[in-house]
This record gives structure tokens, sequence and C-alpha cells, in this order.
């Protein structure tokens, strides 16, 4: 049952004979993530959000259809971090809010959604296919949004530090 339970969480160790750091380090690796070419941030977590460390994704996809008809979609993707020094392990949950808006602008709010857990994961693309310079059909993407590309650097750098990443419910 573990390693059923550990797929569906997302659970993930790190390789043999890594030692772990202190937690502080892990802190401040996590933070390290921060930098101006980032679309995310990473970030210390509100009381409210009950956890420690928060990695949030806010985006706007670009409209599409025109008039009373537009609409627009506006994302956000956290995940909530506990770090728990005792068992060397991050528990994760990850959080989606979507609104969906209509109207040219768009501000009738015509949709929502949300959505947590421990295997959470959004993809959006927009785009079209080309002719490309050799003659064969190539996709051009106008939009792309994948929560992975924030996920994989987070997971990165607490399995480098000898720490488990853990999914769950609740962080």
């Amino acid at each position: 049952m573990g390693r059923f339970r550990d797929w569906r969480t997302g659970t993930r160790y790190p390789d043999e004979g890594v030692e772990p750091l202190a937690r502080s380090h892990v802190e401040a690796a996590l933070f390290a993530l921060n930098g101006p070419d980032k679309p995310y941030r990473v970030r210390t977590a509100l009381a409210e959000e009950k956890a420690d460390v928060v990695a949030e994704w806010h985006m706007l996809e670009p409209g599409w259809g025109s008039g009373m008809g537009r609409r627009q979609v506006e994302r956000t993707f956290k995940f909530r971090m506990r770090l728990d020094g005792g068992a060397h392990e991050v528990r994760v949950c990850a959080d989606v809010r979507e609104t969906t808006r209509a109207g040219d602008p768009p501000t009738r709010v015509v949709a929502r959604r949300h959505g947590k857990g421990p295997r959470t994961r959004v993809k959006s693309w927009r785009g079209s296919y080309k002719k490309g310079p050799d003659g064969r059909r190539q996709r051009v993407d106008d939009f792309r949004f994948d929560s992975n590309d924030l996920r994989d650097p987070l997971q990165e750098v607490v399995l480098t530090s000898g720490w488990t990443w853990r999914g769950t419910h609740k962080p």
C-alpha cells in the first residue's frame, strides 16, 4: 500500500546517501528560486494559509472571442508547503483557482473553479500550426502554461537538500 499511496500523492524521496540539510538551508534554497525572469514567486506564508512557505503563480490567459462573448481566464496556482525539520520532509498541497470573465473588457464573472490536492496539475495552451522552414507543420505557441514548470524546481530543491517531498490534501 505504501508505494501506491506514494504514487497517488506524488511523494518523492531523496537519493540514497544524501545528507539532509537544516531547515533554514532548505527555506533559503526555496527563496533563492525567486528571480526577475521567473513568472512565479516563493514567499513566506501568511497566517491564514496554514503553511511555512508558499510558491504562487498568478497569470492571465489571453482573451478569446469578441464582443460580449469574449472570454478570459484568470488563474492562480499555489503550492503551500509545511517544512517538518524532525522528519526532514516538506508536506505540499497544491491549490488552483480559476475565474472566467466575459465581456469586452472582461468584467462579468461567468465561471469559477477551485481545486486542491497533492497531484493537482494544470496545463493550458493556445497557439496554431504553421508551415516551418523545412515545409513541415510546426506548432507555434501563443501562450503556454504548465503547473509543473513551478513544481519541478521546487521539488528539485527539496530532494537535493535530502528532504522528502510529500503530497498531502492539507499541508
